[in-house]
């Protein structure tokens, strides 16, 4: 179990980044959250295998069709234990 938190930027707030990060978390088998935060990004924490989680980072750089990401932190994490995907 590996976990890494995410923020990320660019256009990645009201264009669906939310609902479709925790779709294919869901569709990938990876637990954690997602959240809107003030400043204009997004930020998530993703945990599963070292595939699951790497996968979800890969996504977060692409983002749902509407997005346009700019760039994407990352730093791995505690795992926190989450045994689904909420978005926040």
């Amino acid at each position: 179990m590996v976990a890494v938190r995410v923020v990320v930027h660019g256009r990645v707030q009201d264009v669906t980044f939310r609902a479709s990060c925790r779709r294919e978390a869901e569709r990938t088998g990876v637990a954690g959250w997602v959240r809107n935060v003030v400043d204009g990004t997004v930020e998530a924490h993703f945990e599963g295998s070292a595939e699951q989680v790497e996968h979800m980072v890969d996504w977060c750089g692409r983002g749902p069709l509407l997005a346009s990401v700019s760039q994407v932190e990352r730093q791995t994490v505690d795992p926190e234990a989450l045994t689904d995907f909420q978005v926040r």
